[in-house]
């Protein structure tokens, strides 16, 4: 009876990894809030450590005094004082479970620490609420019924503001561990075996390729559809409506921006400066739901092709075919890093 009690090797290395990645998300951002603006295009961030506020907290407290939210500071939260100490007791207790190797401990393990997550998420959606709700009467901007409430996760537009929340590194150990955790429950219920037992091999093969090509798409950071007569150029605000011209750009930090001609695109990185590019897209002329990197386009300037702002540069995939539209529109060559001096 007290032999089946006992975890397997395997559960002992995972709680062991568990122990270590919980113990290390103290290192880095648990959370990270993300905004963006005209006035800041390449954002402002808040990273949300164990024990300390990150990122542009001087910025953030200044635009928060204008609209009458509290100002941030690290000291005016307990939890600053206490969370580092408790992700560390938990780290300590999934190592005592993988020394100690009973099942009863695993289930214990696991279940005060989800707790102590959603409990986690309740005290940080309580916090948003109040800084977002609580707001001063003699504030100098003031929208009646606006309230500025960060979302807990994902995506919200405070005013002209658009604001992202979501896990940072040490956000993404913690979730990790307790990902960790689970697993560890599953193979002591024996799950993964009966799963094993009913699964074919193909069949296994292609849930795993499926998980993986979900995986890499959410993260893949390349150009996106631009939807015609609805979305605007972020330079010239004029509503897209030609396919062919469309180009658009990726900061390094994930942000994309779209232009309706190549020149808004060109004369908004020049009024940018310190915005820092990942990589410069246009859309290709003669199939302009395909976009391509601007490093590899074939680029042709004429008057005759009319571009929505005067810009008459059409982008091509293939060099031939830009060789083709360049003896029908009378065009010649250009380059992106030329026409961006």
């Amino acid at each position: 009876m007290q032999t089946d009690q006992k975890i397997s090797a395997l559960s002992r290395i995972i709680l062991v990894v568990a122990a270590i990645c919980l113990g290390a998300s103290i290192l880095f951002p648990l959370w990270k809030i993300d905004l963006y603006a005209p006035q800041y295009p390449e954002g402002l961030v808040l990273y949300i450590h164990a024990d300390k506020l990150g990122g542009n907290v001087d910025i953030i407290n200044g635009l928060n005094h204008y609209i009458g939210m509290q100002t941030l500071h690290a000291e005016n939260f307990i939890e600053f004082s206490i969370l580092k100490y408790i992700l560390l007791g938990f780290a300590g207790l999934i190592l005592i479970t993988a020394l100690v190797g009973r099942k009863k401990f695993v289930y214990f393990t696991f279940v005060a620490f989800l707790l102590f997550a959603l409990t986690s998420m309740a005290d940080f959606y309580r916090w948003n609420y109040n800084y977002g709700h609580n707001l001063d009467p003699d504030a100098a901007i003031k929208v009646p019924g606006m309230s500025y409430q960060p979302p807990l996760i994902g995506f919200k537009q405070l005013l002209n503001f658009g604001a992202y929340s979501m896990p940072a590194k040490g956000g993404l150990l913690f979730i990790g561990t307790g990902v960790l955790l689970l697993v560890v429950v599953l193979v002591e219920r024996k799950v993964f075996a009966h799963w094993r037992r009913k699964s074919s091999g193909p069949a296994a093969t292609m849930i795993l390729m499926v998980i993986t090509a979900g995986l890499t798409s959410c993260s893949a950071r390349g150009p996106r559809q631009v939807k015609l007569n609805e979305e605007v150029c972020n330079h010239c605000k004029m509503t897209i409506t030609e396919a062919p011209f469309i180009s658009q750009l990726t900061t390094t930090k994930g942000r994309q921006y779209v232009f309706d001609d190549l020149i808004c695109m060109k004369d908004y990185v020049k009024a940018n400066p310190d915005m820092e590019v990942s990589t410069y897209y246009v859309a290709d002329f003669i199939d302009p739901v395909v976009f391509v990197d601007l490093s590899e386009a074939s680029l042709i300037q004429s008057d005759s092709l009319r571009s929505p702002m005067g810009g008459n540069v059409a982008g091509f995939a293939i060099k031939d075919s830009a060789l083709s539209y360049k003896t029908k529109f009378n065009a010649h060559d250009v380059s992106w890093a030329e026409w961006m001096r």
